[in-house]
């Protein structure tokens, strides 16, 4: 049997409970409803400052165009060093690359033979220079003998004869002297210009051949470029004139002067040869790609900053404010061509108005 305490204590806890539940989802409905965050006053926000964007007027203007042909750099001064001789090469004192100035020593080739020729000679030109004064004096005394008349007219024109033979004799052997001398000079190989040799084609101990090429020089300060022009632009140029020559391997570009426009077109491709002279590069070699830029006459070409263009993936667009509306408008971009500007290929006219943001 319960006491009175107990039964009124569970009366108690069963009257709490309910009301312990009540409140606390009381509280919950009001979290909810976000009776507990902070409270802003009625009204209106200040609006932010609005940057008024900028406006570009398109206007093209016209600039000289050039088309590039390509070329290839040569030397106006190459030669190809050969033997007039059939001999052995006794020593090349060059190899590629080395600079030579002209009527330096190149190659000497085996000369005994030819030395022993010229020696010859010589002995041949002292025998007759000897015979030659005697001839002489005698021709000289038959003279006197002859005015005195001791010796007959015979005796005379034998004397004159003997002199004028060992006259002929002694130009013979000195002709054959500076021919032995001219043949000795071929076994030594000298530089024909100021130059830097391009490749050697024997090595000491080969037979040179005669006619074979055995060195090839070219002069680094006559360089040139050469390219085949189109009729149509050939003809436009003139010798003397001044164009751009562009070098995309040394990554430089040089102002050449047309040397030379050969006068008979090509029947393949209806091109002319044009040469153009350059400065000295010390960079530049024989064999290069160049690029030769012929004037083509004008274009109209439209220029905008670079901040006027957008771009979404590779396409590239601008707001034109048409009847003060933008609009977007797609165009064709080219290269920077100029500070901060960006060349408009297509897609923009005359007079179109861009909006540029700042």
């Amino acid at each position: 049997m319960k006491t009175p305490q107990v039964e009124k204590k569970s009366t108690l806890t069963k009257s709490i409970v309910p009301l312990l539940t009540l409140i606390i989802l009381l509280l919950m409905v009001a979290w909810l409803a976000g009776s507990f965050d902070s409270k802003v006053t009625p009204g209106f926000n200040q609006p932010a400052a609005l940057v008024a964007p900028t406006t570009y007027t398109v206007k093209s203007t016209p600039e000289a165009i050039f088309e590039a042909v390509a070329a290839s750099i040569s030397a106006k001064q190459a030669t190809i060093i050969s033997s007039r001789l059939l001999a052995r090469i006794d020593k090349i004192k060059v190899r590629s690359g080395d600079t030579v100035n002209k009527g330096d020593v190149l190659i000497t080739l085996e000369n005994k033979d030819l030395s022993s020729s010229v020696i010859e000679a010589s002995e041949q030109v002292n025998a007759m220079e000897a015979r030659h004064i005697e001839a002489k004096q005698n021709y000289t005394r038959a003279t006197e003998l002859f005015n005195k008349k001791i010796v007959s007219k015979f005796d005379l024109d034998k004397s004159k004869a003997d002199y004028q033979s060992s006259k002929a004799g002694l130009t013979a052997a000195k002709q054959s002297l500076a021919q032995a001398q001219t043949t000795l000079s071929y076994a030594t190989l000298r530089a024909p210009i100021n130059g830097k040799v391009v490749d050697r084609f024997a090595e000491p101990g080969n037979t040179a051949q005669a006619g074979a090429k055995l060195l090839s020089l070219y002069n680094p300060l006559s360089l040139r470029v050469e390219a085949q022009v189109r009729e149509q632009l050939a003809l436009t140029l003139t010798q003397g004139q001044h164009i751009t020559v562009e070098l995309p391997t040394i990554k430089h570009s040089l102002m050449g002067v047309v040397e030379e426009i050969v006068p008979a077109a090509n029947t393949g491709s209806r091109s002319f040869l044009i040469k153009v002279s350059l400065p000295y590069q010390e960079n530049l070699l024989p064999g290069m790609y160049a690029r030769v830029l012929i004037p083509a006459g004008q274009a109209q070409k439209i220029y905008l900053p670079q901040e006027s263009v957008s771009h979404v993936g590779q396409l590239n667009f601008v707001q034109v404010v048409i009847n003060g509306e933008t609009q977007k408008r797609f165009v064709r971009v080219g290269t920077q061509s100029k500070k901060e500007f960006v060349t408009i290929i297509s897609g923009l006219n005359d007079g179109d108005i861009i909006m540029t943001p700042q």
